[in-house]
């Protein structure tokens, strides 16, 4: 039976032009301080990685308290308007993160679509349940409130608008 796949979904109002903001997230050196401290995430790949498609990234971190390797690839590559990273190996037995940025007003629309799958069958299924989608929310809440710290709020009620689907 195959491993269900699910989607994180979020949103994000950033009050910057979309040329800074996706220079911003085209530059894996960034990823780091967008990550929550509690993964223990470091980039292996040596510095800096020509952000195109077929560029692999290399990662440690810790999931759950267990040290990990993970290894990305750009699987497409539109500057300016989106990218999409993909897991080779890893804890997921799918991984596949769609970054877009769109003009919206002065700022830029900064959307996020993760399609992820676990492994392991029902135990992947009950791990979903009690920690794999909580501590995804939590890692993408980090993002999206890094993100408005660094580049600054957008209008109140417009910063982010997460949505998790299945």
């Amino acid at each position: 039976m195959a491993a269900t796949v699910h989607r994180l979904e979020r949103s994000q109002l950033i009050p910057r032009p979309r040329e800074e903001v996706f220079a911003f997230f085209a530059d894996a050196a960034n990823l780091q301080a967008i990550t929550p401290p509690f993964l223990r995430f470091r980039i292996l790949s040596p510095m800096p990685v020509e952000m195109r498609a077929g560029a692999c990234l290399d990662y440690s971190l810790a999931l759950f308290g267990i040290p990990l390797r993970w290894r990305t690839r750009i699987t497409r590559w539109e500057p300016g308007v989106c990218f999409v990273d993909a897991q080779e190996s890893g804890p997921y037995a799918l991984w596949r993160h769609t970054h877009r940025f769109a003009d919206e007003g002065d700022g830029t629309m900064m959307s996020d679509t993760v399609e992820y799958a676990l492994p392991f069958g029902p135990l992947g299924r009950l791990a979903r349940r009690l920690l794999v989608r909580r501590t995804l929310d939590r890692i993408f809440d980090f993002r999206r409130d890094t993100i408005a710290r660094l580049f600054g709020e957008a209008e109140a009620g417009a910063a982010a608008s997460p949505s998790l689907v299945a």
